[in-house]
């Protein structure tokens, strides 16, 4: 490449060039990435396509330098179409030579390699960075084309990953500029909450989705991102001959989210292997796009060999394939709470989140951490009392007893309340207030 060429691409990417354009703060991001800073562990940020990866690692960097010393930090976007398809490491070395020679002769104190998948052995110069140099570096590219099992050999313990999530309902508010700073705020704000919840729970949380006002516009735009995801982040990265072997296998699951699913019978329907079922939803989950739970069972085996909950990353994707929202509102509602309990596994390593079928009794999600059951959730789409079916406390009650779990929840539509049934408390909560995490 050309010199003055990467000098142009750099100019219009880096905060002591062309590129002013500032993000909405994701304080739970920055907080992680805070806890980060110190050591010369290369800061790896993944997740799924279009989560906001790249502009929560700019705005972050931006932050960590005071205003004239912009050029303390170089961003290097190697999505810019400038850059040739296939960049390799002699690319890597001369974009740097670049910086040095017409911006930072002392070097960065921080580098951004963002969309790093593009490049041949990236973790090479990455550790050279880092070792050599002593720079912090930030990598960020999707999950499906940032396997760890590929970049750890060359970065053994020298790497920190973060997973991105759509927007929560929290930092989805933030972006409607909605805010919440104490209980009398939630409180005149009851309605307002309950109308952006039910747009959150039709539209999602992809956060370009959010900030655009036209339905269409939205449902048009998260269609392409499950296309692109689909295409891109699974069929080439996974060099898969059939697309629409994937793209039938996608439709199954986005149209029965939050059901147990049976590979065995999806390889009927669908007139494939089992190999191929397995291997099709394994790469869904690396991509992101969709994430499985297991049956809770004491044996590791048995958890394996289960049937898999389903669930998609995103709201969006069952709106944009036009399933009616009214019919579903209680399984949108349990995807929603499944996705914010994995985005709390990743703050908490030691949770671990499963669903349980015993004795014909199914409870939607079972906390666990160590050898500890920590909580019961139950889902379901109730405004009062007379509402909540019977069968429901019954499954929980039951399966307290078998688990020795004495923490019972029920997320609910907008029913508050603590009862208790054959001598074990339950508490009721609206999905509202949990996914605020407000104290009741």
């Amino acid at each position: 490449m050309e010199e003055r060429k990467i000098l142009e691409i750099l100019v219009d990417w880096n905060y002591w060039g062309n590129f002013k354009e500032e993000f909405i703060e994701r304080e739970i991001y920055f907080d992680q990435l805070k806890g980060f800073l110190e050591g010369r562990e290369v800061i790896v940020v993944k997740g799924v396509r279009r989560a906001g990866k790249s502009s929560i690692v700019y705005q972050f960097v931006r932050n960590l330098v005071k205003k004239g010393k912009e050029k303390d930090v170089l961003i290097v976007n190697f999505e810019d179409p400038r850059f040739p398809p296939e960049i390799n490491l002699e690319d890597l070395n001369k974009i740097y030579e670049v910086f040095l020679k017409h911006v930072n002769p002392n070097n960065p104190k921080y580098v951004v390699l963002d969309e790093v998948q593009y490049v041949d052995k990236w973790e090479r110069f990455v550790r050279f960075l880092s070792e050599t140099k002593r720079i912090k570096v930030f990598v960020t590219g999707s999950s499906s084309k940032l396997m760890s099992e590929e970049y750890a050999t060359v970065l053994t313990g020298r790497h920190l990953d973060v997973e991105v999530f759509p927007l929560s309902f929290k930092e989805f508010l933030l972006f409607k500029n909605v805010s919440l700073d104490n209980e009398i705020e939630m409180v005149k704000k009851r309605f307002l909450l309950a109308n952006l919840l039910n747009e959150y729970l039709r539209f999602g949380g992809f956060p370009e989705v959010v900030l655009f006002e036209n339905e269409k516009r939205k449902i048009e735009l998260s269609r392409t991102y499950f296309s692109d995801i689909l295409t891109k982040d699974i069929v080439k990265r996974f060099k898969i001959k059939k697309f629409t072997q994937v793209e039938s296998l996608a439709k199954i699951y986005i149209s029965n989210i939050a059901t147990i699913q049976s590979f065995n019978r999806i390889k009927e329907a669908l007139s494939l292997s089992l190999d191929s079922v397995e291997r099709f939803s394994k790469y869904f989950e690396i991509s992101r796009l969709f994430l499985f739970l297991n049956n809770f069972r004491y044996s590791v085996k048995e958890q394996i060999k289960s049937k898999k909950k389903v669930y998609v990353i995103d709201p969006a994707f069952y709106s944009a394939f036009g399933f009616k929202f009214s019919e579903n509102i209680g399984r949108i509602m349990e995807n929603v709470v499944a996705i914010e309990l994995f985005r709390k596994k990743e703050f908490n390593p030691k949770l671990e989140i499963f669903y349980c079928k015993v004795n014909g009794s199914e409870v939607d999600f079972v906390l666990k951490e160590g050898l500890e059951i920590k909580q019961l959730i139950e889902v379901t789409y109730a405004s009062a009392k007379n509402e909540i079916e019977k069968r429901e406390i019954k499954g929980l009650i039951k399966a307290s007893e078998l688990l020795k779990c004495k923490d019972l929840l029920v997320i609910t539509w907008d029913y508050e309340d603590e009862i208790k049934a054959e001598n074990k408390i339950v508490k009721f909560i609206p999905l509202w207030k949990w996914l605020l995490q407000l104290k009741s």
